[in-house]
């Protein structure tokens, strides 16, 4: 609000001065409403002695005829004879002084135009530098924002999953609240300490929980704050947010995303002039220089720790690199536990379970889970959040919203069916599979149904004969097709994909093939098994090898899947036709038609089938099975 009102005060400032200036240049009130004509005239009416009266003010006559017009005309310093006219003629007449202005008058006249134009320009450059609280010139000021005991209330209790970074940055806390604790023993504390780790695992959290846990000044900002338009002011900025950093001391100097600022040297186009290899360089000196900074220790923050100059990760600046990585099954239930505190929570509500059926999540897509569970229980009217308010969050995150307002032909739906009851007895027959956690055939994002398997631990090394598993898995939903609908679809198009990039790492990755033994046949510096680029550097000989093991163990887990499905069609026509009927089948349903029992009915508040005139097919989307 202050900003705009300072904006809008410096326009009204420019009209007003723009005002009082045109009104300087603009024509005298005294001639106001007179009508001009030209000055032979004027001597023509004085002859006549039409002129009653007439003022004279600077070259210009303003003159009142017998019959009360006002008249005014310019006049010449060369008639010298126009005073003898008047007298001559019974003219009335005054003579006028122009108004002499002031030298600081003159001089703002004069300089006017230039004044106006440095102010838009200051104006301007304010506005691209982001207008810093020092005045119009401060471009090398920093723009650190500092933070008190009183703005930052986040501690250690509000971070989870991280247990092992949270143990690294507790010296942190202990140097900064007891220095002699260490010093008495010869210890130093690292002057700089780097949290690397994917995107939404808590690093700016925990750098926040830093500060609120030591008490201490807290500067946090961004790297990309740091770089400027001007060679020169990211450096600028540096030095004067040390400076104040130091004034401080002991405090804390947090930099997010410092890759921004942080990468190689030598790759920009302007050489040693480049902006942000001169603040890089400014910050390399100010973390470990000649001058050393006591008491003033760097948390940085980046994923991409591996673009960052070899320099600012050497010991005497960044001496500790912290992993903030991924949560485990343990971490993401304390995640849920912390973020559940601030909803109101249902009785039936497990963590444990929902941290098992959640691998791979982040800390942030944790807290977006318990965020769009309360969202749907605001929109279902509950008071409370429900177990199945998470499930379907859950289903929302991972396989995106329910296309309800898609319209499935029968012969439609019941090829779905078939296709995910394939997949899922699949999955069930298998000794090394997941358990299955869910079966739909309601249409999400571009899947028309899915398998959703979840691991009961967090899988850390991938197994050939789980691998193998995993193949025979992805061909059920296409043999279930062959098998009982007498037909092929485009459904299965992204199962073969997944199937030939698994068995393709397997032979060319992972030495997993008995006949071409444990070598290396595509190099990449990516993993081929998580679909990455990969580059063949092999023969045409050896790609054959290569290309025929491949279809080698295709044909074997595709036999091994259709053995399965006709020894168990009479389980996957009960579950296709539960399918058709619920559209949603989970754990316990799936294991009472694989027990021979009869499936039980779905649980409340789970929508069962909809009306034919409610399903509809959005175009060829393929089926899906995610197995985690």
């Amino acid at each position: 609000m202050n900003n705009m009102f300072s904006k809008a005060a410096i326009w009204v400032v420019i009209a007003l001065v723009l005002f009082t200036v045109f009104k300087q240049f603009d024509g005298r009130t005294l001639a106001g409403g007179a009508t001009p004509i030209p000055y032979s005239d004027f001597l023509d009416e004085v002859k006549a002695k039409q002129i009653r009266e007439a003022v004279i003010e600077d070259r210009t006559i303003v003159a009142t005829t017998n019959d009360g017009k006002r008249i005014k005309t310019a006049v010449t310093y060369l008639d010298r004879g126009l005073i003898g006219d008047l007298i001559n003629n019974g003219v009335k007449f005054d003579v006028k002084q122009p108004e002499e202005q002031s030298f600081l008058s003159q001089v703002f006249i004069s300089w006017f135009p230039m004044l106006l134009l440095i102010g838009v320009w200051v104006f301007f450059m304010r506005q691209m530098q982001g207008g810093g609280k020092g005045g119009a010139f401060s471009f090398g000021r920093s723009k650190a924002r500092m933070l008190d005991e009183a703005s930052n209330t986040v501690t250690f209790a509000d971070v989870a999953g991280c247990d092992e970074a949270k143990e690294e940055v507790q010296e942190l806390v202990d140097f900064l609240r007891d220095p002699t604790k260490f010093q008495k023993l010869g210890g130093r504390i690292p002057r700089g300490v780097l949290m690397v780790g994917p995107p939404g695992t808590g690093k700016t959290l925990l750098a926040r929980a830093i500060a609120g846990e030591a008490k201490v000044p807290f500067f946090t900002i961004s790297g990309s704050d740091f770089v400027e338009m001007f060679v020169g002011v990211g450096a600028s900025r540096v030095r004067d947010m040390f400076e104040n950093a130091k004034k401080h001391s002991p405090c804390i100097i947090f930099i997010d995303e410092i890759d921004a600022v942080g990468r190689h040297r030598g790759a920009g186009m302007g050489g040693g002039n480049d902006e942000r290899e001169q603040t890089l360089n400014q910050l390399l000196v100010e973390m470990d220089g000649f001058e050393a900074n006591s008491g003033v220790i760097v948390i940085a923050a980046t994923n991409r720790a591996d673009v960052l100059d070899k320099a600012l990760l050497r010991p005497g600046r960044f001496d500790r690199q912290v992993m903030v990585g991924l949560p485990d099954i343990r971490g993401r239930e304390q995640i849920l536990y912390v973020h559940m505190r601030k909803v109101p929570i249902a009785p039936d509500v497990k963590a444990d379970i929902l941290a098992r059926g959640t691998p791979g999540f982040s800390g942030a897509d944790l807290a977006n889970l318990v965020n769009e569970a309360a969202l749907f229980a605001a929109r279902r009217n509950k008071r409370l959040v429900e177990m199945q308010d998470f499930e379907d969050a859950k289903d929302k995150i991972v396989m995106g919203p329910e296309r309800k307002s898609a319209v499935m032909r029968e012969e439609e739906r019941r090829n779905t069916a078939f296709h995910e009851s394939g997949h899922a007895v699949v999955a069930k027959l298998l000794p090394k599979a997941d358990p299955v956690h869910k079966v739909t055939i309601m249409p999400r994002g571009y899947a028309l149904g899915l398998t959703w398997q979840l691991p009961e631990h967090d899988r850390v090394n991938m197994y050939k004969d789980k691998m193998l598993e995993e193949i025979a898995i992805l061909f059920g939903g296409r043999i279930a097709e062959e098998i009982f609908m007498h037909q092929m679809s485009t459904g299965a198009s992204n199962d073969f994909e997944r199937a030939t990039k698994l068995a393709r790492a397997m032979v060319t990755r992972y030495g997993m093939s008995e006949t071409l033994g444990t070598m290396v046949y595509e190099d990449s510096e990516q993993d081929a098994y998580f679909g990455r680029m990969t580059s063949k550097t092999v023969s045409e000989a050896t790609q054959q090898k290569v290309d025929t093991e491949i279809r080698s163990i295709l044909d074997a887990q595709y036999a091994l899947s259709r053995r399965l499905l006709e020894e168990n069609k009479e389980k996957v026509e009960i579950m296709a036709n539960a399918l058709l009927e619920w559209e949603t089948l989970d754990a316990d349903q799936v294991n009472d038609i694989m027990e021979g029992r009869e499936p039980r009915p779905p649980k409340a508040g789970i929508p069962t089938k909809r009306s034919a005139s409610d399903n509809t097919s959005g175009g060829v989307s393929p089926n899906a099975t995610a197995p985690a």
